[in-house]
């Protein structure tokens, strides 16, 4: 049936215009989105133990007592299956606890659960690698002779991905040589961050990290070491009383927590 809008009132016009936004409105809410939702996900002191086991267990060379913790953090999203409508991603923008991701950036491989899992595990299996490279090389640097004897096994579990790449290296020079000093390379505090690393030291970003400063306050840290690229993600949400600390390579990184525990100067964001 025809009709015309300059026969109607206004409210009526303005009614009859208004159907189909309000149509494309609820298709679009009911509708799924290619994003993911994250949140700050759990923290793992790779000192100590994870779900019961120690994450790293080092033999062939004298291992020392550490005190204080080295915590890898970690975002947990929504799954490569699970359907992200508009009043999610509206919802995830307007909290501090809550990011909204392009899926591709979260799981660049495939919708299956499985395939994921085994991408990030095989990311961490190399990331596990490199660690202990970097690490070792370190070590051998600093002219620590048992270095070069050292096997290391690490265990995290189902986490996956390179980001605990940095923390992995931190707690292998921790176990073998501490601060070079006889000291923890702590210092004893709570240390928590996040980091990429490759086989010859450099730390790259990783992304999530304004939630991980979340769940690193949550769980206790006071210092939080970032890839220096991502200092402003860091600071955007960055918890009351968290010190940041830039980092680009490990032996920058070890450096500055030296001087941390002496009191000294350190980079900041």
């Amino acid at each position: 049936m025809l009709f015309s809008l300059s026969r109607l009132t206004r409210p009526q016009a303005l009614a009859v215009c208004a159907l189909p936004v309000v149509a494309l409105l609820a298709v679009a809410g009911l509708a799924p989105l290619p994003f993911a939702v994250a949140q700050p996900g759990g923290t793992a002191d790779v000192l100590g133990k994870h779900e019961g086991k120690p994450v790293l267990t080092i033999t062939g060379a004298p291992t020392r007592k550490t005190e204080g913790s080295l915590r890898m953090t970690t975002i947990v999203a929504t799954g490569p299956q699970m359907d992200v409508r508009l009043g999610d991603v509206l919802d995830g923008w307007f909290r501090t606890d809550r990011a909204v991701m392009p899926k591709d950036s979260v799981y660049p491989t495939g919708d299956n659960v499985k395939e994921v899992e085994e991408h990030n595990l095989g990311d961490m299996r190399k990331s596990q690698d490199d660690a202990t490279k970097a690490a070792l090389a370190h070590l051998r640097a600093e002219g620590v002779d048992d270095a070069g004897k050292a096997k290391v096994e690490a265990d995290l579990g189902k986490i996956g991905g390179p980001s605990a790449g940095l923390f992995l290296s931190l707690g292998i020079i921790d176990k073998l040589d501490g601060d070079g000093s006889g000291g923890d390379l702590t210092g004893g505090r709570d240390i928590a961050g996040t980091g990429t690393i490759t086989a010859s030291g450099k730390v790259g970003p990783v992304g999530g990290v304004a939630l991980k400063t979340q769940a690193a306050h949550r769980d206790g840290a006071t210092v939080f070491l970032v890839p220096k690229a991502e200092c402003a993600d860091a600071e955007a949400e960055k918890p009351k009383g968290l010190r940041l600390i830039p980092v680009t390579t490990l032996k920058g990184t070890v450096d500055a927590l030296r001087a941390l525990k002496k009191g000294g100067a350190v980079p900041s964001c």
